[in-house]
């Protein structure tokens, strides 16, 4: 593997990379909504959680970059269902359909993109059951949502002081270039997709998880601040523990956006039937770090410990109830 950046500079360049940045574009929308931890639907998960009779009905909804839907329109209508999929897995629940909203310039261009949301929606046997179209318009805009539902829910806001942190990631894959995607899906047989869907909702229904969230576009040191605050906890990533695939760049794996790839919290006596549970589908998962008291951010290599983030002098989703104020 290359080796990484010393740690100062690579703390540095994350901090200030767009893909982790862009998830600061969250406060604004939740202060003029009103919304804060205690709202409906628990802002600051994966997805909207309802409580149901039987469990939790889960919602959620993906926008995608209009220069990655331009660039890669296919692999944007994919991504439209897989990443809604891992939103809901990561919250323990199944998926159950999906809607669109597609924006194009015409038939011929939203085509691509309707054939890429059609393969995923084959291949992991969820189904597209509406949405909305408008082919007038000047270039091709994309959101899909989901809907699913939880027997027994991970949520971001459970990790506790001594948990270990646990990130599993598919690493049978590649970049889809020029974006920082890890696609491992279009590797794997779908019928093996289809498994791996199962792991998370057992992990929940067997109560061996505290806490989780998918990696997003913020990558593993995005999606761990997120964890942290929703939490209110510190946590320490150590940079060597974490599954990366040979020959990757550290600091672009750090903010990578993997198509299989989720952070759990777990109680430490759990965490080796955790990694197994991956590990029987061919997916790479280690324990690599510690959730502890605090509201730091830290990563950890051989020359020492580095701050990324502090969540309580500067918030990143900033959704405490005493922070934010109504329109």
């Amino acid at each position: 593997m290359k080796p990484h950046l010393p740690l100062r500079k690579l703390v540095q360049e994350l901090r200030e990379h767009p893909s982790i940045r862009g998830k600061l574009d969250i406060a604004h929308s939740t202060r003029t909504l009103g919304l804060t931890t205690d709202s409906d639907g628990q802002p600051g998960d994966d997805c909207a959680v309802l409580p149901a009779g039987d469990g939790y009905d889960l919602f959620s909804c993906e926008g995608f970059i209009n220069a990655f839907v331009k660039n890669d329109p296919w692999f944007a209508g994919w991504c439209g269902v897989m990443v809604n999929i891992s939103d809901i897995l990561s919250m323990g629940g199944r998926p159950r359909a999906i809607t669109n909203a597609l924006w194009a310039p015409n038939a011929e261009q939203a085509q691509p993109v309707l054939a890429g949301m059609k393969a995923a929606s084959l291949a992991y046997r969820v189904p597209v059951v509406g949405g909305h179209t408008n082919l007038r318009t000047d270039e091709l805009q994309l959101s899909v949502s989901i809907i699913g539902h939880a027997r027994a829910l991970i949520s971001s806001f459970d990790a506790r002081p001594g948990d270990v942190l646990i990130c599993a990631v598919d690493l049978r894959g590649s970049y889809r270039e020029p974006f920082d995607n890890w696609n491992a899906a279009l590797t794997t047989p779908p019928d093996k997709l289809r498994d791996a869907t199962e792991i998370l909702p057992c992990l929940a229904e067997d109560g061996l998880v505290t806490a989780g969230k998918d990696i997003s576009q913020g990558g593993i040191v995005g999606t761990a601040l997120m964890l942290a605050e929703t939490s209110g906890v510190s946590v320490d990533i150590q940079l060597e523990a974490l599954p990366r695939p040979a020959g990757v760049d550290m600091t672009r794996w750090l903010r990578s956006f993997p198509s299989f790839g989720f952070l759990l919290s777990a109680r430490p006596e759990h965490a080796s039937a955790v990694c197994a549970a991956f590990a029987a589908s061919g997916i790479s998962a280690t324990v690599c770090g510690d959730v502890r008291d605090g509201s730091a951010v830290q990563l950890t290599a051989r020359e020492g410990t580095a701050l990324f983030w502090d969540h309580a002098r500067t918030p990143y989703l900033n959704l405490s109830a005493k922070e934010v104020t109504h329109a």
